[in-house]
């Protein structure tokens, strides 16, 4: 197959390295996002290209490549924004991949991909195939959700101190955490105070998270006994049953085991002796009449994070049958590092242990949005190696750098700030549930608020109700995109505050 590629003179070098196999048409345009399609088609006809079996051209020019097919006649794609792409994309073509007229192909890799994701979801959630799945030992309900080694890994989120909050409160945390990714909403009861009337509620939150389009289970988090006890009619899963409360809780519904007797607090540290322990607790509950036990290691935090994964590995080797459960959580909390990266280990982790569930939850603002990144993290590792699939959770680093370069050929002027005259009209600018807001000041009095999502969208509404100088446009513009930045990352914004602290 005869592929040329379309690029501007900047870009050249980058695709004769990554394109390699096709031909390259240089267009007289220095960056090539400055094409047009009908640019680009004035210039292949202008050399009369003829011979080729596709033309792709960049995927950050925009328009229809549609309009150059019709003039050239050869069949005409957009290729990818990067020309470090390129690889990919041509396997793909040769491959049979559908390219489009409109969209980006690495864009298009990247819905490709989250579709292969959802088809191999939604084959888990056939009737016949779970009906099969559940006849094997190591596949069963909680509640009326399937979990186990033929089903996709499952993310309880956890709702933290929930007596504390309202019905709605709670049911409005659940909806984020579900439509964040998580599969079971975990009630978190708060420790060392007796919240019972509080359990009688679980029935109404089922029934207004139903209302919300969300037919769920609940998982209930407790060590007091009472409590667990009354919840045992209310919920589907039970956490944190040990040696001291294993005698009184006895349930048909699937209960989570740990390692501990928290009445001696006793807590075995080495991986054997936890493995050990953990074994005899799940016999005895078995023997006195548990319906479905879920071992937990306990996954512990950094300087102790080796020794428990050494326990899930041990365990897993000596039960290969056994669902496990892993508290992800509290790792992600107790370190100063970005989470994106931690839960993407973790959920490697989860699958090479073939752990089942992980329990998280977003405590503290440096674990926003960690449901959806361990979701993002756990849908990776649906593949063989979560590595160039179209998407990732690459998001404050870049996989490759597309540095472009440019010949100066004028006069440089070193740059100079001015001393900046204060206009009679100023603005505030902060961010609430994820808009920007921009309140206009004439004096001490508010005069106008202009909300929005789009840096654009607000600049040409304050320009249209207000005179401002070049300067003060430019000054708006720069603060506007970096809320929005902030926004984008889950980060707290401040007017005139960097975002980030410099590190390298």
């Amino acid at each position: 197959m005869r592929i040329l590629l379309v690029t501007g003179r900047l870009a050249e070098p980058l695709v004769r390295k990554y394109g390699k196999g096709c031909e390259v048409f240089v267009t007289p345009v220095s960056v090539a996002a400055f094409l047009t399609p009908k640019l680009i088609a004035h210039y292949l006809e202008k050399v009369n290209v003829k011979g080729y079996d596709l033309i792709l051209i960049p995927g950050l020019v925009r328009g229809s490549a549609q309009e150059i097919e019709e003039k050239i006649g050869i069949l005409t794609f957009k290729g990818p924004r990067y020309a470090h792409d390129l690889p990919q994309v041509l396997k793909a073509i040769r491959e049979g991949f559908k390219l489009s007229k409109e969209v980006p192909a690495d864009l298009l890799f990247h819905q490709d991909t989250l579709k292969k994701v959802e088809d191999i979801k939604n084959k888990t959630k056939n009737k016949a195939y779970i009906e099969k799945a559940l006849k094997k030992p190591y596949n069963f309900f909680i509640g009326t959700l399937p979990v186990g080694f033929d089903f996709p890994h499952r993310i309880l989120a956890e709702i933290v101190d929930a007596p504390k909050l309202s019905v709605s409160e709670i049911v409005k945390r659940a909806v984020y955490y579900l439509k964040s990714g998580a599969d079971i909403i975990d009630i978190g009861m708060v420790s060392g105070k007796k919240n019972l009337e509080f359990i009688e509620k679980i029935p109404e939150i089922r029934e207004k998270l139903s209302e919300e389009g969300f037919s769920v289970p609940i998982s209930f988090d407790s060590l007091n006994e009472r409590e667990i006890e009354k919840a045992l009619d209310y919920a589907d899963l039970f956490l944190s049953i040990d040696e001291s409360n294993v005698e009184r809780l006895v349930t048909d519904k699937p209960v989570v085991l740990i390692p501990t007797n928290q009445k001696k607090g006793y807590f075995p540290k080495n991986p054997a002796e936890r493995t050990k322990f953990l074994e005899r607790l799940k016999e005895e509950a078995l023997n006195l009449g548990y319906g479905r036990v879920i071992p937990d290691l306990i996954l512990e935090h950094v300087p102790h994070l080796a020794r428990s994964i050494t326990a899930f590995q041990l365990y897993r080797e000596r039960n290969p049958n056994d669902v496990l459960l892993a508290g992800v959580g509290n790792v992600v909390e107790l370190i100063d590092a970005d989470s994106v990266g931690i839960n993407a280990l973790l959920a490697g982790v989860a699958k090479e242990l073939n752990i089942s569930l992980l329990l998280t939850t977003e405590v503290s603002a440096k674990c926003r949005g960690g449901v959806k990144e361990l979701r993002r993290a756990l849908d990776m590792m649906l593949f063989e190696v979560p590595k160039d699939l179209g998407f990732d959770l690459l998001i404050l680093k870049e996989k490759k750098s597309e540095i472009a370069e440019y010949s100066v050929m004028s006069p440089v002027v070193e740059a100079k700030e001015r001393e900046v005259k204060l206009e009679s009209i100023y603005f505030r600018i902060f961010t609430k549930e994820g808009k920007i807001w921009v309140i206009a000041h004439k004096g001490t009095k508010q005069i106008l608020t202009i909300s929005g999502g789009e840096p654009n969208a607000i600049i040409d509404t304050i320009l249209e109700h207000f005179q401002i100088s070049p300067r003060h446009a430019f000054y708006l513009g720069r603060e506007l995109e970096r809320a929005r930045t902030a926004i984008k990352l889950k980060r707290s914004y401040v007017q005139e505050v960097e975002l980030f602290e410099d590190f390298y």
